[in-house]
């Protein structure tokens, strides 16, 4: 029995020494699918806002089916991605869509202003906004808010102030694509040039989701609420000096333009230590392969704690790159052009929308997300954060600094395509590389109610092409 067992254990020992030895870089099997891969189905917009002769129809491919009641279509042909989404789209996102069209206006004789916060887009939590607009010479009303103001030029020239709490004074020309801060708290004044007739047009941004323009605090309004006798021995006048002052605050209201030199407005010299305004129109934007890009934070315009920016450029077919941002939501606003947007918010959830000029678009952080430009014009828009710093995570970056083999294990993609992965941030991506072409299918009937062979019908670029078209 001991015998046994002695030339057992020396048969054992000599068949585990002649066996090779385990490799760190020996390659390991294929993985087995365990799902199917993606869908190859195009899934471009299937009209735009410029199709005078489509009636849009919730239809993709052989899903959906033709409207049999009231339709808006002007509304349908602004928002293809909504009616009839990409097969991509996904679960039970909320929307992350407002155009300021459907703000209420609020008119005055000196200009007006609609809002976008909270009760517009329930997701927006953290940042609220205000389109605003002055006649030559006209005033907003000197005030101050509980959240720090942010404000980009979109037309004309204004002239704003502001008298910090230690007494320093800051006043500035602002021009279009230039900006303004104003921490919270700190009294300012915006009155219009009349360095052109139409005076000025800007957005106003601010670091609360729940802040109101009719929750401002304005100088005419509280001094209308305060006994005259109290502000007569505020400011150690007779009480008749003020028997003019409105019974109520004017928000906007006509006045005479301010003289064209900045400094013969000043009762004394900026003293400041840092400046509220910044000349992002003067600075160079970063161009890439499809298009231009500038950032704007706490590092280049110091008095800008809260909020930072970026200014964005997309040339036709182009696309601000698959990315997303860490901690901040990102309040985009579309200056010009046309785009869509698809917002990926984890759990198989995905949702895309399409955007003109003047839409906003709030997407929550983290979120991945694209810009893509689907007009026919140079796509402009802004994306601005709650943060002092502009941070974000480009997916190809991420991608092309990860080992391979892990890359390949999550997307069985070869070699070839990784290295061509970029390492640096694109920001902005160029049309790819090879577009396909396309042709009308001979056995699929025409599902939005056109009459044309054309493709022009359809898109400017090459990538509109509704599900009628098949890949040569």
């Amino acid at each position: 029995m001991h015998s046994w067992s002695v030339l057992s254990t020396l048969a054992i020992l000599s068949t585990a020494l002649a066996a090779p030895p385990l490799s760190e870089t020996s390659s390991a099997p294929a993985p087995s699918p365990t799902v199917p891969p993606a869908s190859n189905d195009p899934n471009y917009p299937l009209w735009n806002p410029r199709s005078s002769d489509i009636t849009p129809e919730p239809i993709r491919g052989g899903l959906g089916a033709t409207i049999l009641g009231p339709q808006n279509r002007l509304l349908d042909l602004q928002n293809p991605d909504a009616l009839a989404p990409p097969t991509t789209d996904n679960g039970d996102v909320p929307n992350f869509k407002w155009p300021f069209s459907l703000s209420h206006n609020r008119l005055y004789t000196g200009g007006w202003a609609r809002q976008q916060n909270v009760k517009d887009v329930p997701s927006a939590t953290d940042i609220a906004a205000v389109n605003m607009r002055l006649k030559a010479g006209a005033i907003r009303e000197m005030h101050w808010h509980i959240d720090a103001e942010w404000a980009y030029m979109l037309a004309g020239y204004v002239r704003v102030s502001t008298v910090t709490p230690d007494g320093k004074v800051y006043l500035a020309d602002v021009g279009p694509g230039d900006l303004w801060y104003f921490p919270a708290g700190f009294p300012h004044s915006i009155q219009a040039k009349n360095t052109t007739d139409e005076g000025a047009e800007f957005l106003l941004i601010f670091d609360s989701g729940s802040f109101s323009e009719g929750s401002t605090f304005l100088l005419i309004d509280w001094l209308a609420h305060v006994p005259k006798e109290v502000i007569a021995k505020n400011f150690q006048v007779d009480a008749s000096a003020f028997d003019r002052i409105p019974s109520r605050g004017l928000f906007i209201f006509p006045s005479i333009p301010p003289p064209p030199d900045a400094t013969d407005d000043m009762v004394v010299p900026n003293d400041t230590p840092v400046n509220y305004t910044y000349p992002l129109s003067q600075v160079n934007g970063t161009k890439t392969a499809g298009g231009t890009y500038k950032v704007v934070d706490s590092t280049t315009f110091t008095a800008s704690t809260t909020i930072s920016a970026a200014e964005i450029t997309v040339e036709v077919n182009g696309i601000r790159e698959l990315h997303w941002h860490p901690t901040e939501p990102e309040w985009t606003y579309f200056i010009s052009g046309e785009a869509r947007i698809t917002v990926y918010a984890s759990s198989s959830n995905a949702r895309t929308s399409d955007f003109q000029a003047g839409d906003i678009a709030y997407i929550p952080p983290s979120f991945g997300h694209y810009v893509e430009n689907t007009g026919n014009t140079t796509l402009k828009f802004l994306e601005i954060f709650k943060s002092g710093l502009f941070r974000d995570v480009s997916l190809s970056q991420w991608l092309a600094l990860t080992p391979p083999e892990l890359v390949k294990a999550h997307l069985q993609v070869d070699d070839a395509t990784i290295a061509k992965f970029s390492r640096d941030k694109q920001v902005v991506v160029g049309p790819a590389q090879s577009a396909p072409t396309y042709t009308r299918s001979q056995s699929h009937q025409s599902q939005l109610h056109v009459e044309t062979d054309s493709i022009d019908a359809y898109s400017p670029h090459m990538q509109n092409f509704p599900p009628e078209f098949e890949e040569k």
